[in-house]
């Protein structure tokens, strides 16, 4: 990896592309909303963003996608928050604008290998990552090599069911833990219990976020704070699952969520640590991401830049 590679992280809100070294270094980046008018003007977004870059090294432009997905057939099959998207052939459609090769790559995925790289997993060969944000995603990179699956979608730590009486996830499905410990759920949990009379500075009738039941939870509210004890312990419960599974070094936990600090942070060791078996919890430090929005850009980087270290499988 002697050459700095182009990368694209494409989000449901912003579409960032960046200049990555060969170190990890951001040293250039630009971004544009997201287009909500279909596959065909992303792609073009796209085109027209890593053209303000100036012009493109050799090799692959990696590309960081909203899942499901097949990185071997660079199709992309119905992302939740890229609506009327359905088996879209974005790599094609990218290499036919860019004149390059292109490597479509799972966002979670991208960020897990970006955090393995240089972020919070650096060093490691075993690592599980969480993002915890408007849903719950994740990656695995198991001995240096990012897991993908027999059909590339593996990681989907959101939809593991941990409440068969839960409430109904994003997916459609009931009791998943997106359903329950992504920041709209836990907002929206919040909301409930107003709505039955519990008491809260978060009581006002206007709409609110994650965020600022974080917020009220750093200032003493109990209801935020038994939000996020339940987000977290529901968080920790998978974690567990996960230590005792695939005994990993490092446990990276991102997305806006985490921001809440020790509020998440707390319950969901606790939790992971009654839950777990003894050596893989003590062989795990559980640790907040490092590199905020970067882990994407970063971790398509680095799969367009190594030619077969991380494929999966």
């Amino acid at each position: 990896m002697a050459q700095a590679a182009v990368a694209v992280d494409l989000g449901g809100t912003w579409i960032r592309a960046g200049r990555v070294s060969p170190e990890g270094a951001v040293m250039e980046a630009v971004r544009v909303p997201t287009p909500q008018t279909g596959p065909e003007a992303v792609a073009d977004a796209i085109g027209e963003l890593v053209r303000r870059l100036g012009p493109l090294p050799p090799g692959r432009v990696g590309v960081a996608v909203p899942g499901p997905l097949s990185v071997r057939e660079g199709v992309v099959f119905e992302p939740p928050n890229l609506k009327g998207w359905r088996d879209v052939p974005l790599r094609g459609m990218l290499e036919e604008r860019l004149g390059r090769p292109v490597v479509l790559e799972n966002d979670a995925n991208a960020a897990a290998v970006g955090e393995w790289w240089c972020g919070a997993g650096r060093g490691s060969r075993h690592l599980v990552y969480v993002t915890v944000s408007t849903g719950v995603g994740g990656g695995l990179v198991l001995d240096g090599r990012l897991y993908r699956g027999a059909t590339d979608t593996a990681g989907e730590i959101g939809h593991v069911l941990v409440d068969p009486e839960g409430p109904v996830c994003s997916c459609g499905r009931r009791g998943h833990l997106e359903g329950i410990a992504s920041g709209p759920a836990i907002a929206r949990w919040v909301q409930e219990r107003i709505r039955e009379g519990r008491p809260s500075v978060l009581a006002t009738g206007r709409p609110f976020s994650a965020r600022e039941v974080a917020e009220a939870a750093e200032a003493g509210d109990a209801l935020a704070r038994e939000a996020f004890e339940r987000a977290g312990r529901y968080l920790g419960w998978t974690v567990a699952g996960l230590l005792n599974l695939v005994n990993p070094e490092v446990v990276v936990i991102g997305g806006g969520v985490a921001r809440a600090g020790r509020w998440l942070f707390d319950p969901l060791r606790e939790a992971a640590r009654e839950a777990s078996f003894e050596r893989p919890w003590q062989a795990a430090r559980i640790v907040p991401a490092a590199l905020g929005d970067r882990a994407g850009l970063v971790g398509a980087a680095y799969v367009a830049m190594e030619e077969g270290g991380i494929s999966g499988g």
